[in-house]
């Protein structure tokens, strides 16, 4: 992507992000569909994944669901700080907040469910956050994304050594720290767990930040309300039990984000590659 054609999407987002969510909410509904009948491929990998998972019966919905949530992200991203937050409904807070209570920090896992751009942000409105963050493929669309989430009280620590560094620092000194625990992490940075009956190559950074740290654990949610009436962010204590080895953590957490993700199954970005094989990695049958 060029530096013009990127200096266009900026603009577009910038534009978008002047209209009323239940607007930007109806256009995602209609292209979450054009895309679904559009692209076999990836309309193969929802039904997949959903079907996997036994919430075919929110198949439909997931379909606008999923283009709602790409086209919240102008809003989510560029609008004005308050009036976003003006959308976001908080439950449950007080269990983050007992967690930061005990000083010894907090650690928030979302998966890739409702608007979990939000979830960052609202935290930030109550106490400093330090999420992880992977850079995006195309080096022109950093500046977009970086700016984007780099908001008061919110930093971004890089998926890199240097990254986790900054975030066992954060929870040393009491904060919080954010990660996105269904998202496939590089060779060495994970182990295979189940997740929805099938192996899938999952982070083991969670429980090893825990480990290091006594931090307690959190999940945390966003769901969008019908007719673009706002975000519903919850707060949901980590009720599993860890385990001693990295494979039963990540089954552990697994099984925490399957929970999750029944709340509102609709709501899941389905079309997320989240079996693929990192490069360098065995795949599951090969490690027999």
């Amino acid at each position: 992507m060029s530096l013009l054609s990127a200096s266009m999407l900026v603009s577009l987002f910038r534009l978008l992000s002047f209209l009323p969510l239940p607007v930007l909410h109806a256009i995602g509904l209609a292209m979450g569909w054009l895309v679904f009948l559009a692209s076999p491929s990836y309309r193969r990998r929802f039904i997949d994944n959903i079907e996997r998972a036994g919430h075919r019966a929110h198949l439909y919905k997931a379909v606008g669901e999923a283009g709602k949530g790409m086209f919240e992200l102008p809003f989510i991203w560029c609008a004005n700080p308050g009036r976003v937050l003006r959308t976001a409904r908080v439950e449950g807070w007080e269990f983050a907040q007992q967690a930061l209570d005990t000083k010894s920090g907090l650690i928030l896992l979302t998966p890739h469910l409702g608007c979990f751009e939000i979830t960052a942000q609202a935290v930030a409105q109550r106490t400093r956050l330090s999420a992880l963050y992977r850079p995006p493929r195309k080096a022109a669309l950093k500046p977009l994304i970086e700016g984007a989430r780099a908001r008061a009280n919110l930093h971004l620590a890089p998926a890199s050594l240097a990254g986790v560094r900054i975030l066992l620092k954060a929870l040393k000194s009491g904060q919080a720290i954010g990660l996105l625990p269904d998202q496939v992490p590089q060779n060495g940075e994970g182990v295979w767990a189940d997740f929805f009956g099938k192996p899938a190559y999952t982070m083991t950074l969670s429980a090893k930040l825990h480990q290091m740290s006594g931090a307690p654990i959190v999940l945390v949610y966003a769901e969008r309300l019908s007719w673009g009436r706002g975000y519903a962010v919850r707060f949901v204590p980590f009720e599993g039990e860890l385990g001693d080895t990295p494979q039963q953590q990540a089954c552990a957490i697994n099984a925490a984000m399957e929970a999750l993700i029944a709340q509102c199954p609709a709501q899941y970005i389905w079309s997320y590659n989240r079996y693929k094989v990192p490069p360098g990695v065995a795949r599951p049958e090969e490690m027999q």
